[in-house]
């Protein structure tokens, strides 16, 4: 087997500095930052003029669909700091029964560790190594955990894990599996963040809370670029995305940003729909009141625990680009996303996660109120495997030694 010249040849870099997403203040690259100054996550930009000059689309068509081909979009400089698990381009999957005939499920669950945290963990990682960063810490609702546990294990970076006590004992068990110190604590993601956060300032450990590094969301922006490429360098009319840190939807549409300067997409942009819980839905709650900032969700619960987040740091970097592309924050129950796992699973055999349940559940209602139009183009998110959540009881049985009820069976 050959290997992937997207992980083994180092390419061109076009990073110019990275910039406070508030303030618009300039700080280094290929330096270890945190938050800026103005407390508010840092974003990654390039000289993608030069880039333009120097890659064109049919060249990036030809290589290995993987996360990777996109190397010159990314900051990683030297591939040696690569700790790729092997990030496939995730499939659009047509769920015509339970969504509709122009609605795709771009199903993330097809990454390693079964999510796509594995896309913003990669690179956080890979940039960690590459900076020197030795210790990690960092709260999570389960799948993230996974994924900075397996990366950082690769990279051999020690990491020091806190999560909700109800966090789903799979994700519990596969952090320590996977070499990370995981410790259950009796409060919320932010409340594990605070403590993660204090440790930072004691210069315990490096803070990897969600947009408190700048690379996450260059990981998760590869989720805008690949669906470019999919389909045919347009965008769909829609994308319903389930939000709590809001890491991926500021990624996708940094992302389409990116790809026009390049001159590889034009000026459409798909209407983003953020898709909260019921039950925690601070970005909704801001969407409606058209503020900028989201205030705290109280007693916040939902089954869909990965995208239970009382506070998002990037709040408003989520409203702007739902106001820009014209689309919306929807609220779904949680009866409303068992629901739709159970069609889609029984309809079309795609086993959702709650969180991309919650965006079926949400389409179906934009379809009710008139928000989509079911001619449009969709495409929803489902952002883990189906395979980690609790699934109804099957207890059907045969008694091999009694007649068999033929009728029954």
């Amino acid at each position: 087997m050959q290997p992937n010249p997207n992980l083994t040849a180092d390419r061109p870099t076009f990073v110019t500095h990275l910039e406070c997403s508030l303030t618009g203040e300039r700080y280094p690259a290929d330096t270890l930052h945190g938050l800026s100054r103005a407390g508010r996550p840092l974003l990654v930009r390039y000289d993608l003029g030069a880039m333009a000059a120097g890659l064109s689309r049919e060249e990036l068509e030809r290589r290995p669909t993987d996360l990777w081909r996109w190397r010159e979009l990314l900051p990683v400089r030297h591939a040696a700091s690569i700790v790729s698990l092997g990030e496939i381009e995730t499939p659009l999957v047509p769920i015509p029964a339970s969504g509709g005939a122009n609605v795709l499920v771009k199903d993330e669950g097809r990454l390693p560790t079964g999510s796509f945290k594995a896309r913003g963990l990669v690179m956080a990682v890979s940039m960690a190594r590459e900076l020197g960063v030795t210790r990690i810490a960092m709260p999570t609702n389960g799948n993230a955990g996974a994924a900075l546990a397996a990366y950082a294990s690769r990279g051999g970076i020690e990491t020091i894990i806190l999560c909700p006590e109800d966090t789903p004992e799979v994700n519990v068990r596969e952090i320590a599996a996977q070499g990370g110190r995981v410790y259950r604590v009796n409060g919320l993601i932010d409340e594990c963040g605070a403590i993660v956060g204090r440790g930072a300032a004691e210069g315990r450990w490096f803070d990897f809370s969600t947009l408190k590094e700048p690379y996450r969301i260059e990981g998760k922006k590869t989720m805008g670029l690949e669906l470019a490429a999919q389909l045919g360098w347009t965008l769909p009319d829609a994308i319903f995305y389930p939000t709590g840190g809001g890491t991926g939807l500021i990624g996708m549409w940094k992302a389409f940003d990116e790809l026009e300067k390049l001159g590889w997409i034009g000026p459409e942009r798909p209407r983003m729909y953020a898709v909260q819980a019921a039950g925690c839905a601070p970005i909704v709650r801001a969407f409606e009141a058209g503020v900028e900032h989201a205030e705290r969700w109280d007693d916040a619960h939902t089954i869909a625990a990965g995208i239970r987040v009382p506070k998002a740091i990037g709040d408003f970097l989520i409203l702007r680009a739902v106001r820009e592309s014209g689309g919306k924050a929807v609220a779904v129950g949680d009866p409303a996303i068992v629901s739709a796992v159970d069609a889609c699973a029984k309809q079309d055999g795609l086993l959702l996660c709650p969180e991309g349940g919650a965006t079926l559940a949400a389409y179906h209602a934009a379809l009710r109120t008139g928000e989509v139009d079911g001619d449009e183009q969709v495409v929803l998110f489902n952002c883990a495997t189906g395979l980690k959540y609790p699934m109804p009881a099957a207890t059907a049985a045969i008694d091999r030694d009694q007649p068999v009820d033929w009728e029954r069976l």
